[in-house]
Protein backbone atom coordinates (compact mmCIF):
# COMPACT_ATOMS: atom_id res chain seq x y z
CA UNK A 1 0.00 0.00 0.00
CA UNK A 2 1.10 3.53 -1.17
CA UNK A 3 -0.24 6.65 0.98
CA UNK A 4 0.35 9.89 0.03
CA UNK A 5 -0.44 13.09 2.52
CA UNK A 6 -0.62 16.64 0.90
CA UNK A 7 -1.24 18.87 3.48
CA UNK A 8 -2.23 22.65 2.73
CA UNK A 9 -1.77 25.63 5.01
CA UNK A 10 -4.46 28.64 4.16
CA UNK A 11 -5.24 32.17 6.05
CA UNK A 12 -7.69 31.78 8.23
CA UNK A 13 -11.41 30.89 6.97
CA UNK A 14 -9.78 29.44 3.59
CA UNK A 15 -9.81 25.52 4.79
CA UNK A 16 -13.64 25.04 3.48
CA UNK A 17 -12.40 25.77 0.26
CA UNK A 18 -9.64 23.33 0.14
CA UNK A 19 -11.74 20.96 1.30
CA UNK A 20 -14.35 21.46 -1.27
CA UNK A 21 -11.73 21.38 -3.91
CA UNK A 22 -10.87 17.86 -2.74
CA UNK A 23 -14.27 16.60 -2.07
CA UNK A 24 -15.31 17.47 -5.52
CA UNK A 25 -15.89 14.38 -8.16
CA UNK A 26 -12.55 13.98 -10.21
CA UNK A 27 -10.78 11.44 -12.52
CA UNK A 28 -9.00 10.05 -9.84
CA UNK A 29 -11.99 8.88 -7.84
CA UNK A 30 -12.90 5.71 -10.51
CA UNK A 31 -9.11 5.28 -10.79
CA UNK A 32 -8.02 1.64 -10.57
CA UNK A 33 -6.36 1.03 -7.37
CA UNK A 34 -7.56 4.01 -5.24
CA UNK A 35 -8.39 3.02 -2.09
CA UNK A 36 -9.75 6.00 -0.54
CA UNK A 37 -9.22 9.77 -0.12
CA UNK A 38 -9.52 11.26 3.55
CA UNK A 39 -10.03 15.07 3.99
CA UNK A 40 -9.01 16.33 7.27
CA UNK A 41 -9.01 19.64 8.92
CA UNK A 42 -6.35 20.27 11.75
CA UNK A 43 -8.77 21.76 15.10
CA UNK A 44 -5.39 23.01 16.90
CA UNK A 45 -4.39 25.33 14.22
CA UNK A 46 -2.76 28.55 14.56
CA UNK A 47 -4.70 31.83 15.25
CA UNK A 48 -4.04 33.08 11.84
CA UNK A 49 -3.80 30.24 10.02
CA UNK A 50 -5.51 26.65 8.97
CA UNK A 51 -4.10 23.58 8.03
CA UNK A 52 -5.88 20.50 5.43
CA UNK A 53 -4.96 17.31 4.84
CA UNK A 54 -5.51 14.81 2.27
CA UNK A 55 -4.23 11.42 2.34
CA UNK A 56 -4.25 9.57 -0.25
CA UNK A 57 -4.50 5.41 0.16
CA UNK A 58 -3.62 3.31 -3.29
CA UNK A 59 -3.01 -0.41 -3.38
CA UNK A 60 0.45 -0.39 -4.59
CA UNK A 61 3.05 1.81 -5.50
CA UNK A 62 2.16 0.42 -9.26
CA UNK A 63 -1.54 1.86 -9.23
CA UNK A 64 -0.25 5.19 -7.79
CA UNK A 65 2.03 5.42 -10.96
CA UNK A 66 -0.79 4.15 -13.25
CA UNK A 67 -2.39 7.72 -11.99
CA UNK A 68 0.60 9.50 -12.38
CA UNK A 69 1.08 8.34 -15.93
CA UNK A 70 -2.57 8.84 -16.88
CA UNK A 71 -4.20 10.81 -19.23
CA UNK A 72 -6.86 12.35 -16.97
CA UNK A 73 -3.80 13.32 -14.58
CA UNK A 74 -1.52 14.71 -17.25
CA UNK A 75 -4.54 16.90 -19.01
CA UNK A 76 -5.32 18.29 -15.63
CA UNK A 77 -1.86 19.63 -15.21
CA UNK A 78 -1.46 20.91 -18.44
CA UNK A 79 -5.11 22.82 -17.78
CA UNK A 80 -3.57 24.35 -14.85
CA UNK A 81 0.44 25.34 -15.69
CA UNK A 82 1.02 28.66 -15.30
CA UNK A 83 -1.98 29.63 -13.02
CA UNK A 84 -1.32 31.25 -9.64
CA UNK A 85 -1.45 29.41 -6.70
CA UNK A 86 -4.40 30.92 -4.52
CA UNK A 87 -3.19 34.13 -2.45
CA UNK A 88 -4.57 32.24 0.63
CA UNK A 89 -2.08 29.38 -0.04
CA UNK A 90 0.35 29.81 2.95
CA UNK A 91 2.16 26.35 1.77
CA UNK A 92 2.19 22.71 0.43
CA UNK A 93 3.64 19.98 1.50
CA UNK A 94 3.79 16.26 0.05
CA UNK A 95 4.96 13.31 1.57
CA UNK A 96 4.88 9.22 -0.12
CA UNK A 97 4.70 6.38 2.79
CA UNK A 98 4.73 2.63 1.65
CA UNK A 99 3.09 0.75 4.23
CA UNK A 100 4.96 -2.03 5.73
CA UNK A 101 2.43 -3.07 8.57
CA UNK A 102 -0.97 -2.48 9.66
CA UNK A 103 -2.68 -3.91 12.50
CA UNK A 104 -6.54 -3.76 12.36
CA UNK A 105 -7.78 -2.65 15.84
CA UNK A 106 -9.79 -4.83 18.35
CA UNK A 107 -13.08 -2.72 17.33
CA UNK A 108 -12.51 -3.89 13.44
CA UNK A 109 -12.87 -7.85 11.98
Amino acid sequence: MLIQTRTIVVQKGFADQVVERFTKESPMDSMEGLLDKTVMVNKRNKEDQEEVMVMIRWESVDAWKNWEKSDAHIQGHRENKGKPVPEFVISTTVNMYEVKSVKPGIGRS
